[in-house]
């Protein structure tokens, strides 16, 4: 069982008053690369998800899911493994009846004519995966998953080729459609996050790693065919995005201006503005947030390597 490593209290002036960081933990730093996690809350327990490798990048990329009652004890519920190559970015999200779902691509090994498949399991309990299945097409990387009124949504990117965007849906979490065949191209998009609001407007956040390529802010009505884009003002890493009950944009990621770290920004949809407001404690490899508000608090998994082995970090802040 792990448990806290870390307490920093800190008070940041900034955005729409004080943001109070209560408290920043190290809960996992077994593996020799501990990185690209994600969040949730399911049946009143934590849930928090990433890769375990040797390094950034190497062939043995195995999940890890941790469980957690209160966030302050942890302990892996489960280690997923694959023998067709390196397992990469997980996410967790709930489908419509209530199990948990974990997707992840997998950097093929061998003799494959694809370089990446995109990849689905699904839990009762968190403890209990079974085989996955194969989603979208393959050499399009489904970053994210996000359901809405019973669909799910999620951004594939190519990983060979031309590069672009296409924009999937489903109605079941296993058969992925077209939705939007050529999403979006210029820059070299990639990883991205999306929320829907109650007026089924959808936002799409999305990274752009071309030479003085800027993230990118795209609106849609349904049936989500046609998409409005706007260039935001920075450089955004391993994006992710929510919408707070009084009605700001909060996005969370990694800026590259100056020092390299994991950040909470404000976004403004309407000037296409990310506005820093608080940097979390981290440096060097770093970045891929999950995000839960619980209980007027945000909770914030990421990843860094600031105080040497690259670990895993779950911040709690509250908002103002």
């Amino acid at each position: 069982m792990f448990c806290n490593r870390a307490f920093l209290p800190l008070l940041v002036a900034a955005g729409l008053g004080a943001q109070e960081i209560v408290s920043v933990e190290r809960i996992w730093d077994y593996a020799p690369h501990n990185a690209f996690t994600d969040l949730i809350r399911f049946k009143d327990h934590w849930y928090c998800t990433f890769r375990e490798g040797r390094g950034h990048v190497s062939p043995d990329g195995a999940l890890r899911v941790l469980v957690s009652p209160d966030g302050k004890e942890w302990k892996s519920a489960a280690l997923i493994t694959s023998a067709l190559g390196d397992l990469r970015d997980p996410k967790i999200t709930v489908r419509p009846d209530n199990r948990l779902m974990l997707t992840s691509a997998v950097a093929l090994s061998g003799d494959s004519p694809y370089k990446h498949r995109s990849l689905a399991w699904f839990s009762a309990d968190g403890a209990d995966w079974g085989e996955p299945v194969s989603i979208g097409h393959p050499n399009l990387w489904l970053w994210r998953v996000t359901w809405h009124k019973g669909a799910a949504y999620s951004v594939g990117y190519a990983t060979a080729g031309q590069k672009f965007a296409r924009l999937y849906s489903s109605t079941n979490g296993v058969q992925f459609t077209p939705l939007v065949d050529r999403l979006f191209e210029e820059g070299y998009p990639n990883e991205s996050s999306m929320v829907f609001l109650k007026d089924d407007t959808a936002y799409c956040l999305l990274r752009r790693d071309d030479e003085g390529a800027v993230a990118m802010l795209g609106t849609a009505r349904p049936p989500y065919r046609e998409w409005t884009w706007k260039p935001l003002n920075v450089r955004f890493g391993g994006p992710h995005m929510l919408r707070l009950p009084d009605g700001r944009f909060l996005a969370a990621g990694r800026l590259y201006d100056g020092k390299v770290r994991t950040a909470l920004c404000w976004l403004d949809p309407e000037k296409a503005v990310l506005r820093e407001f608080l940097p979390l404690p981290s440096g060097g490899d770093t970045s891929y947030p999950g995000l839960v508000l619980h209980k007027g608090q945000l909770w914030v998994s990421y990843y860094s390597s600031h105080e040497g082995r690259t670990s895993i970090y779950l911040a709690r802040v509250k908002l103002r």
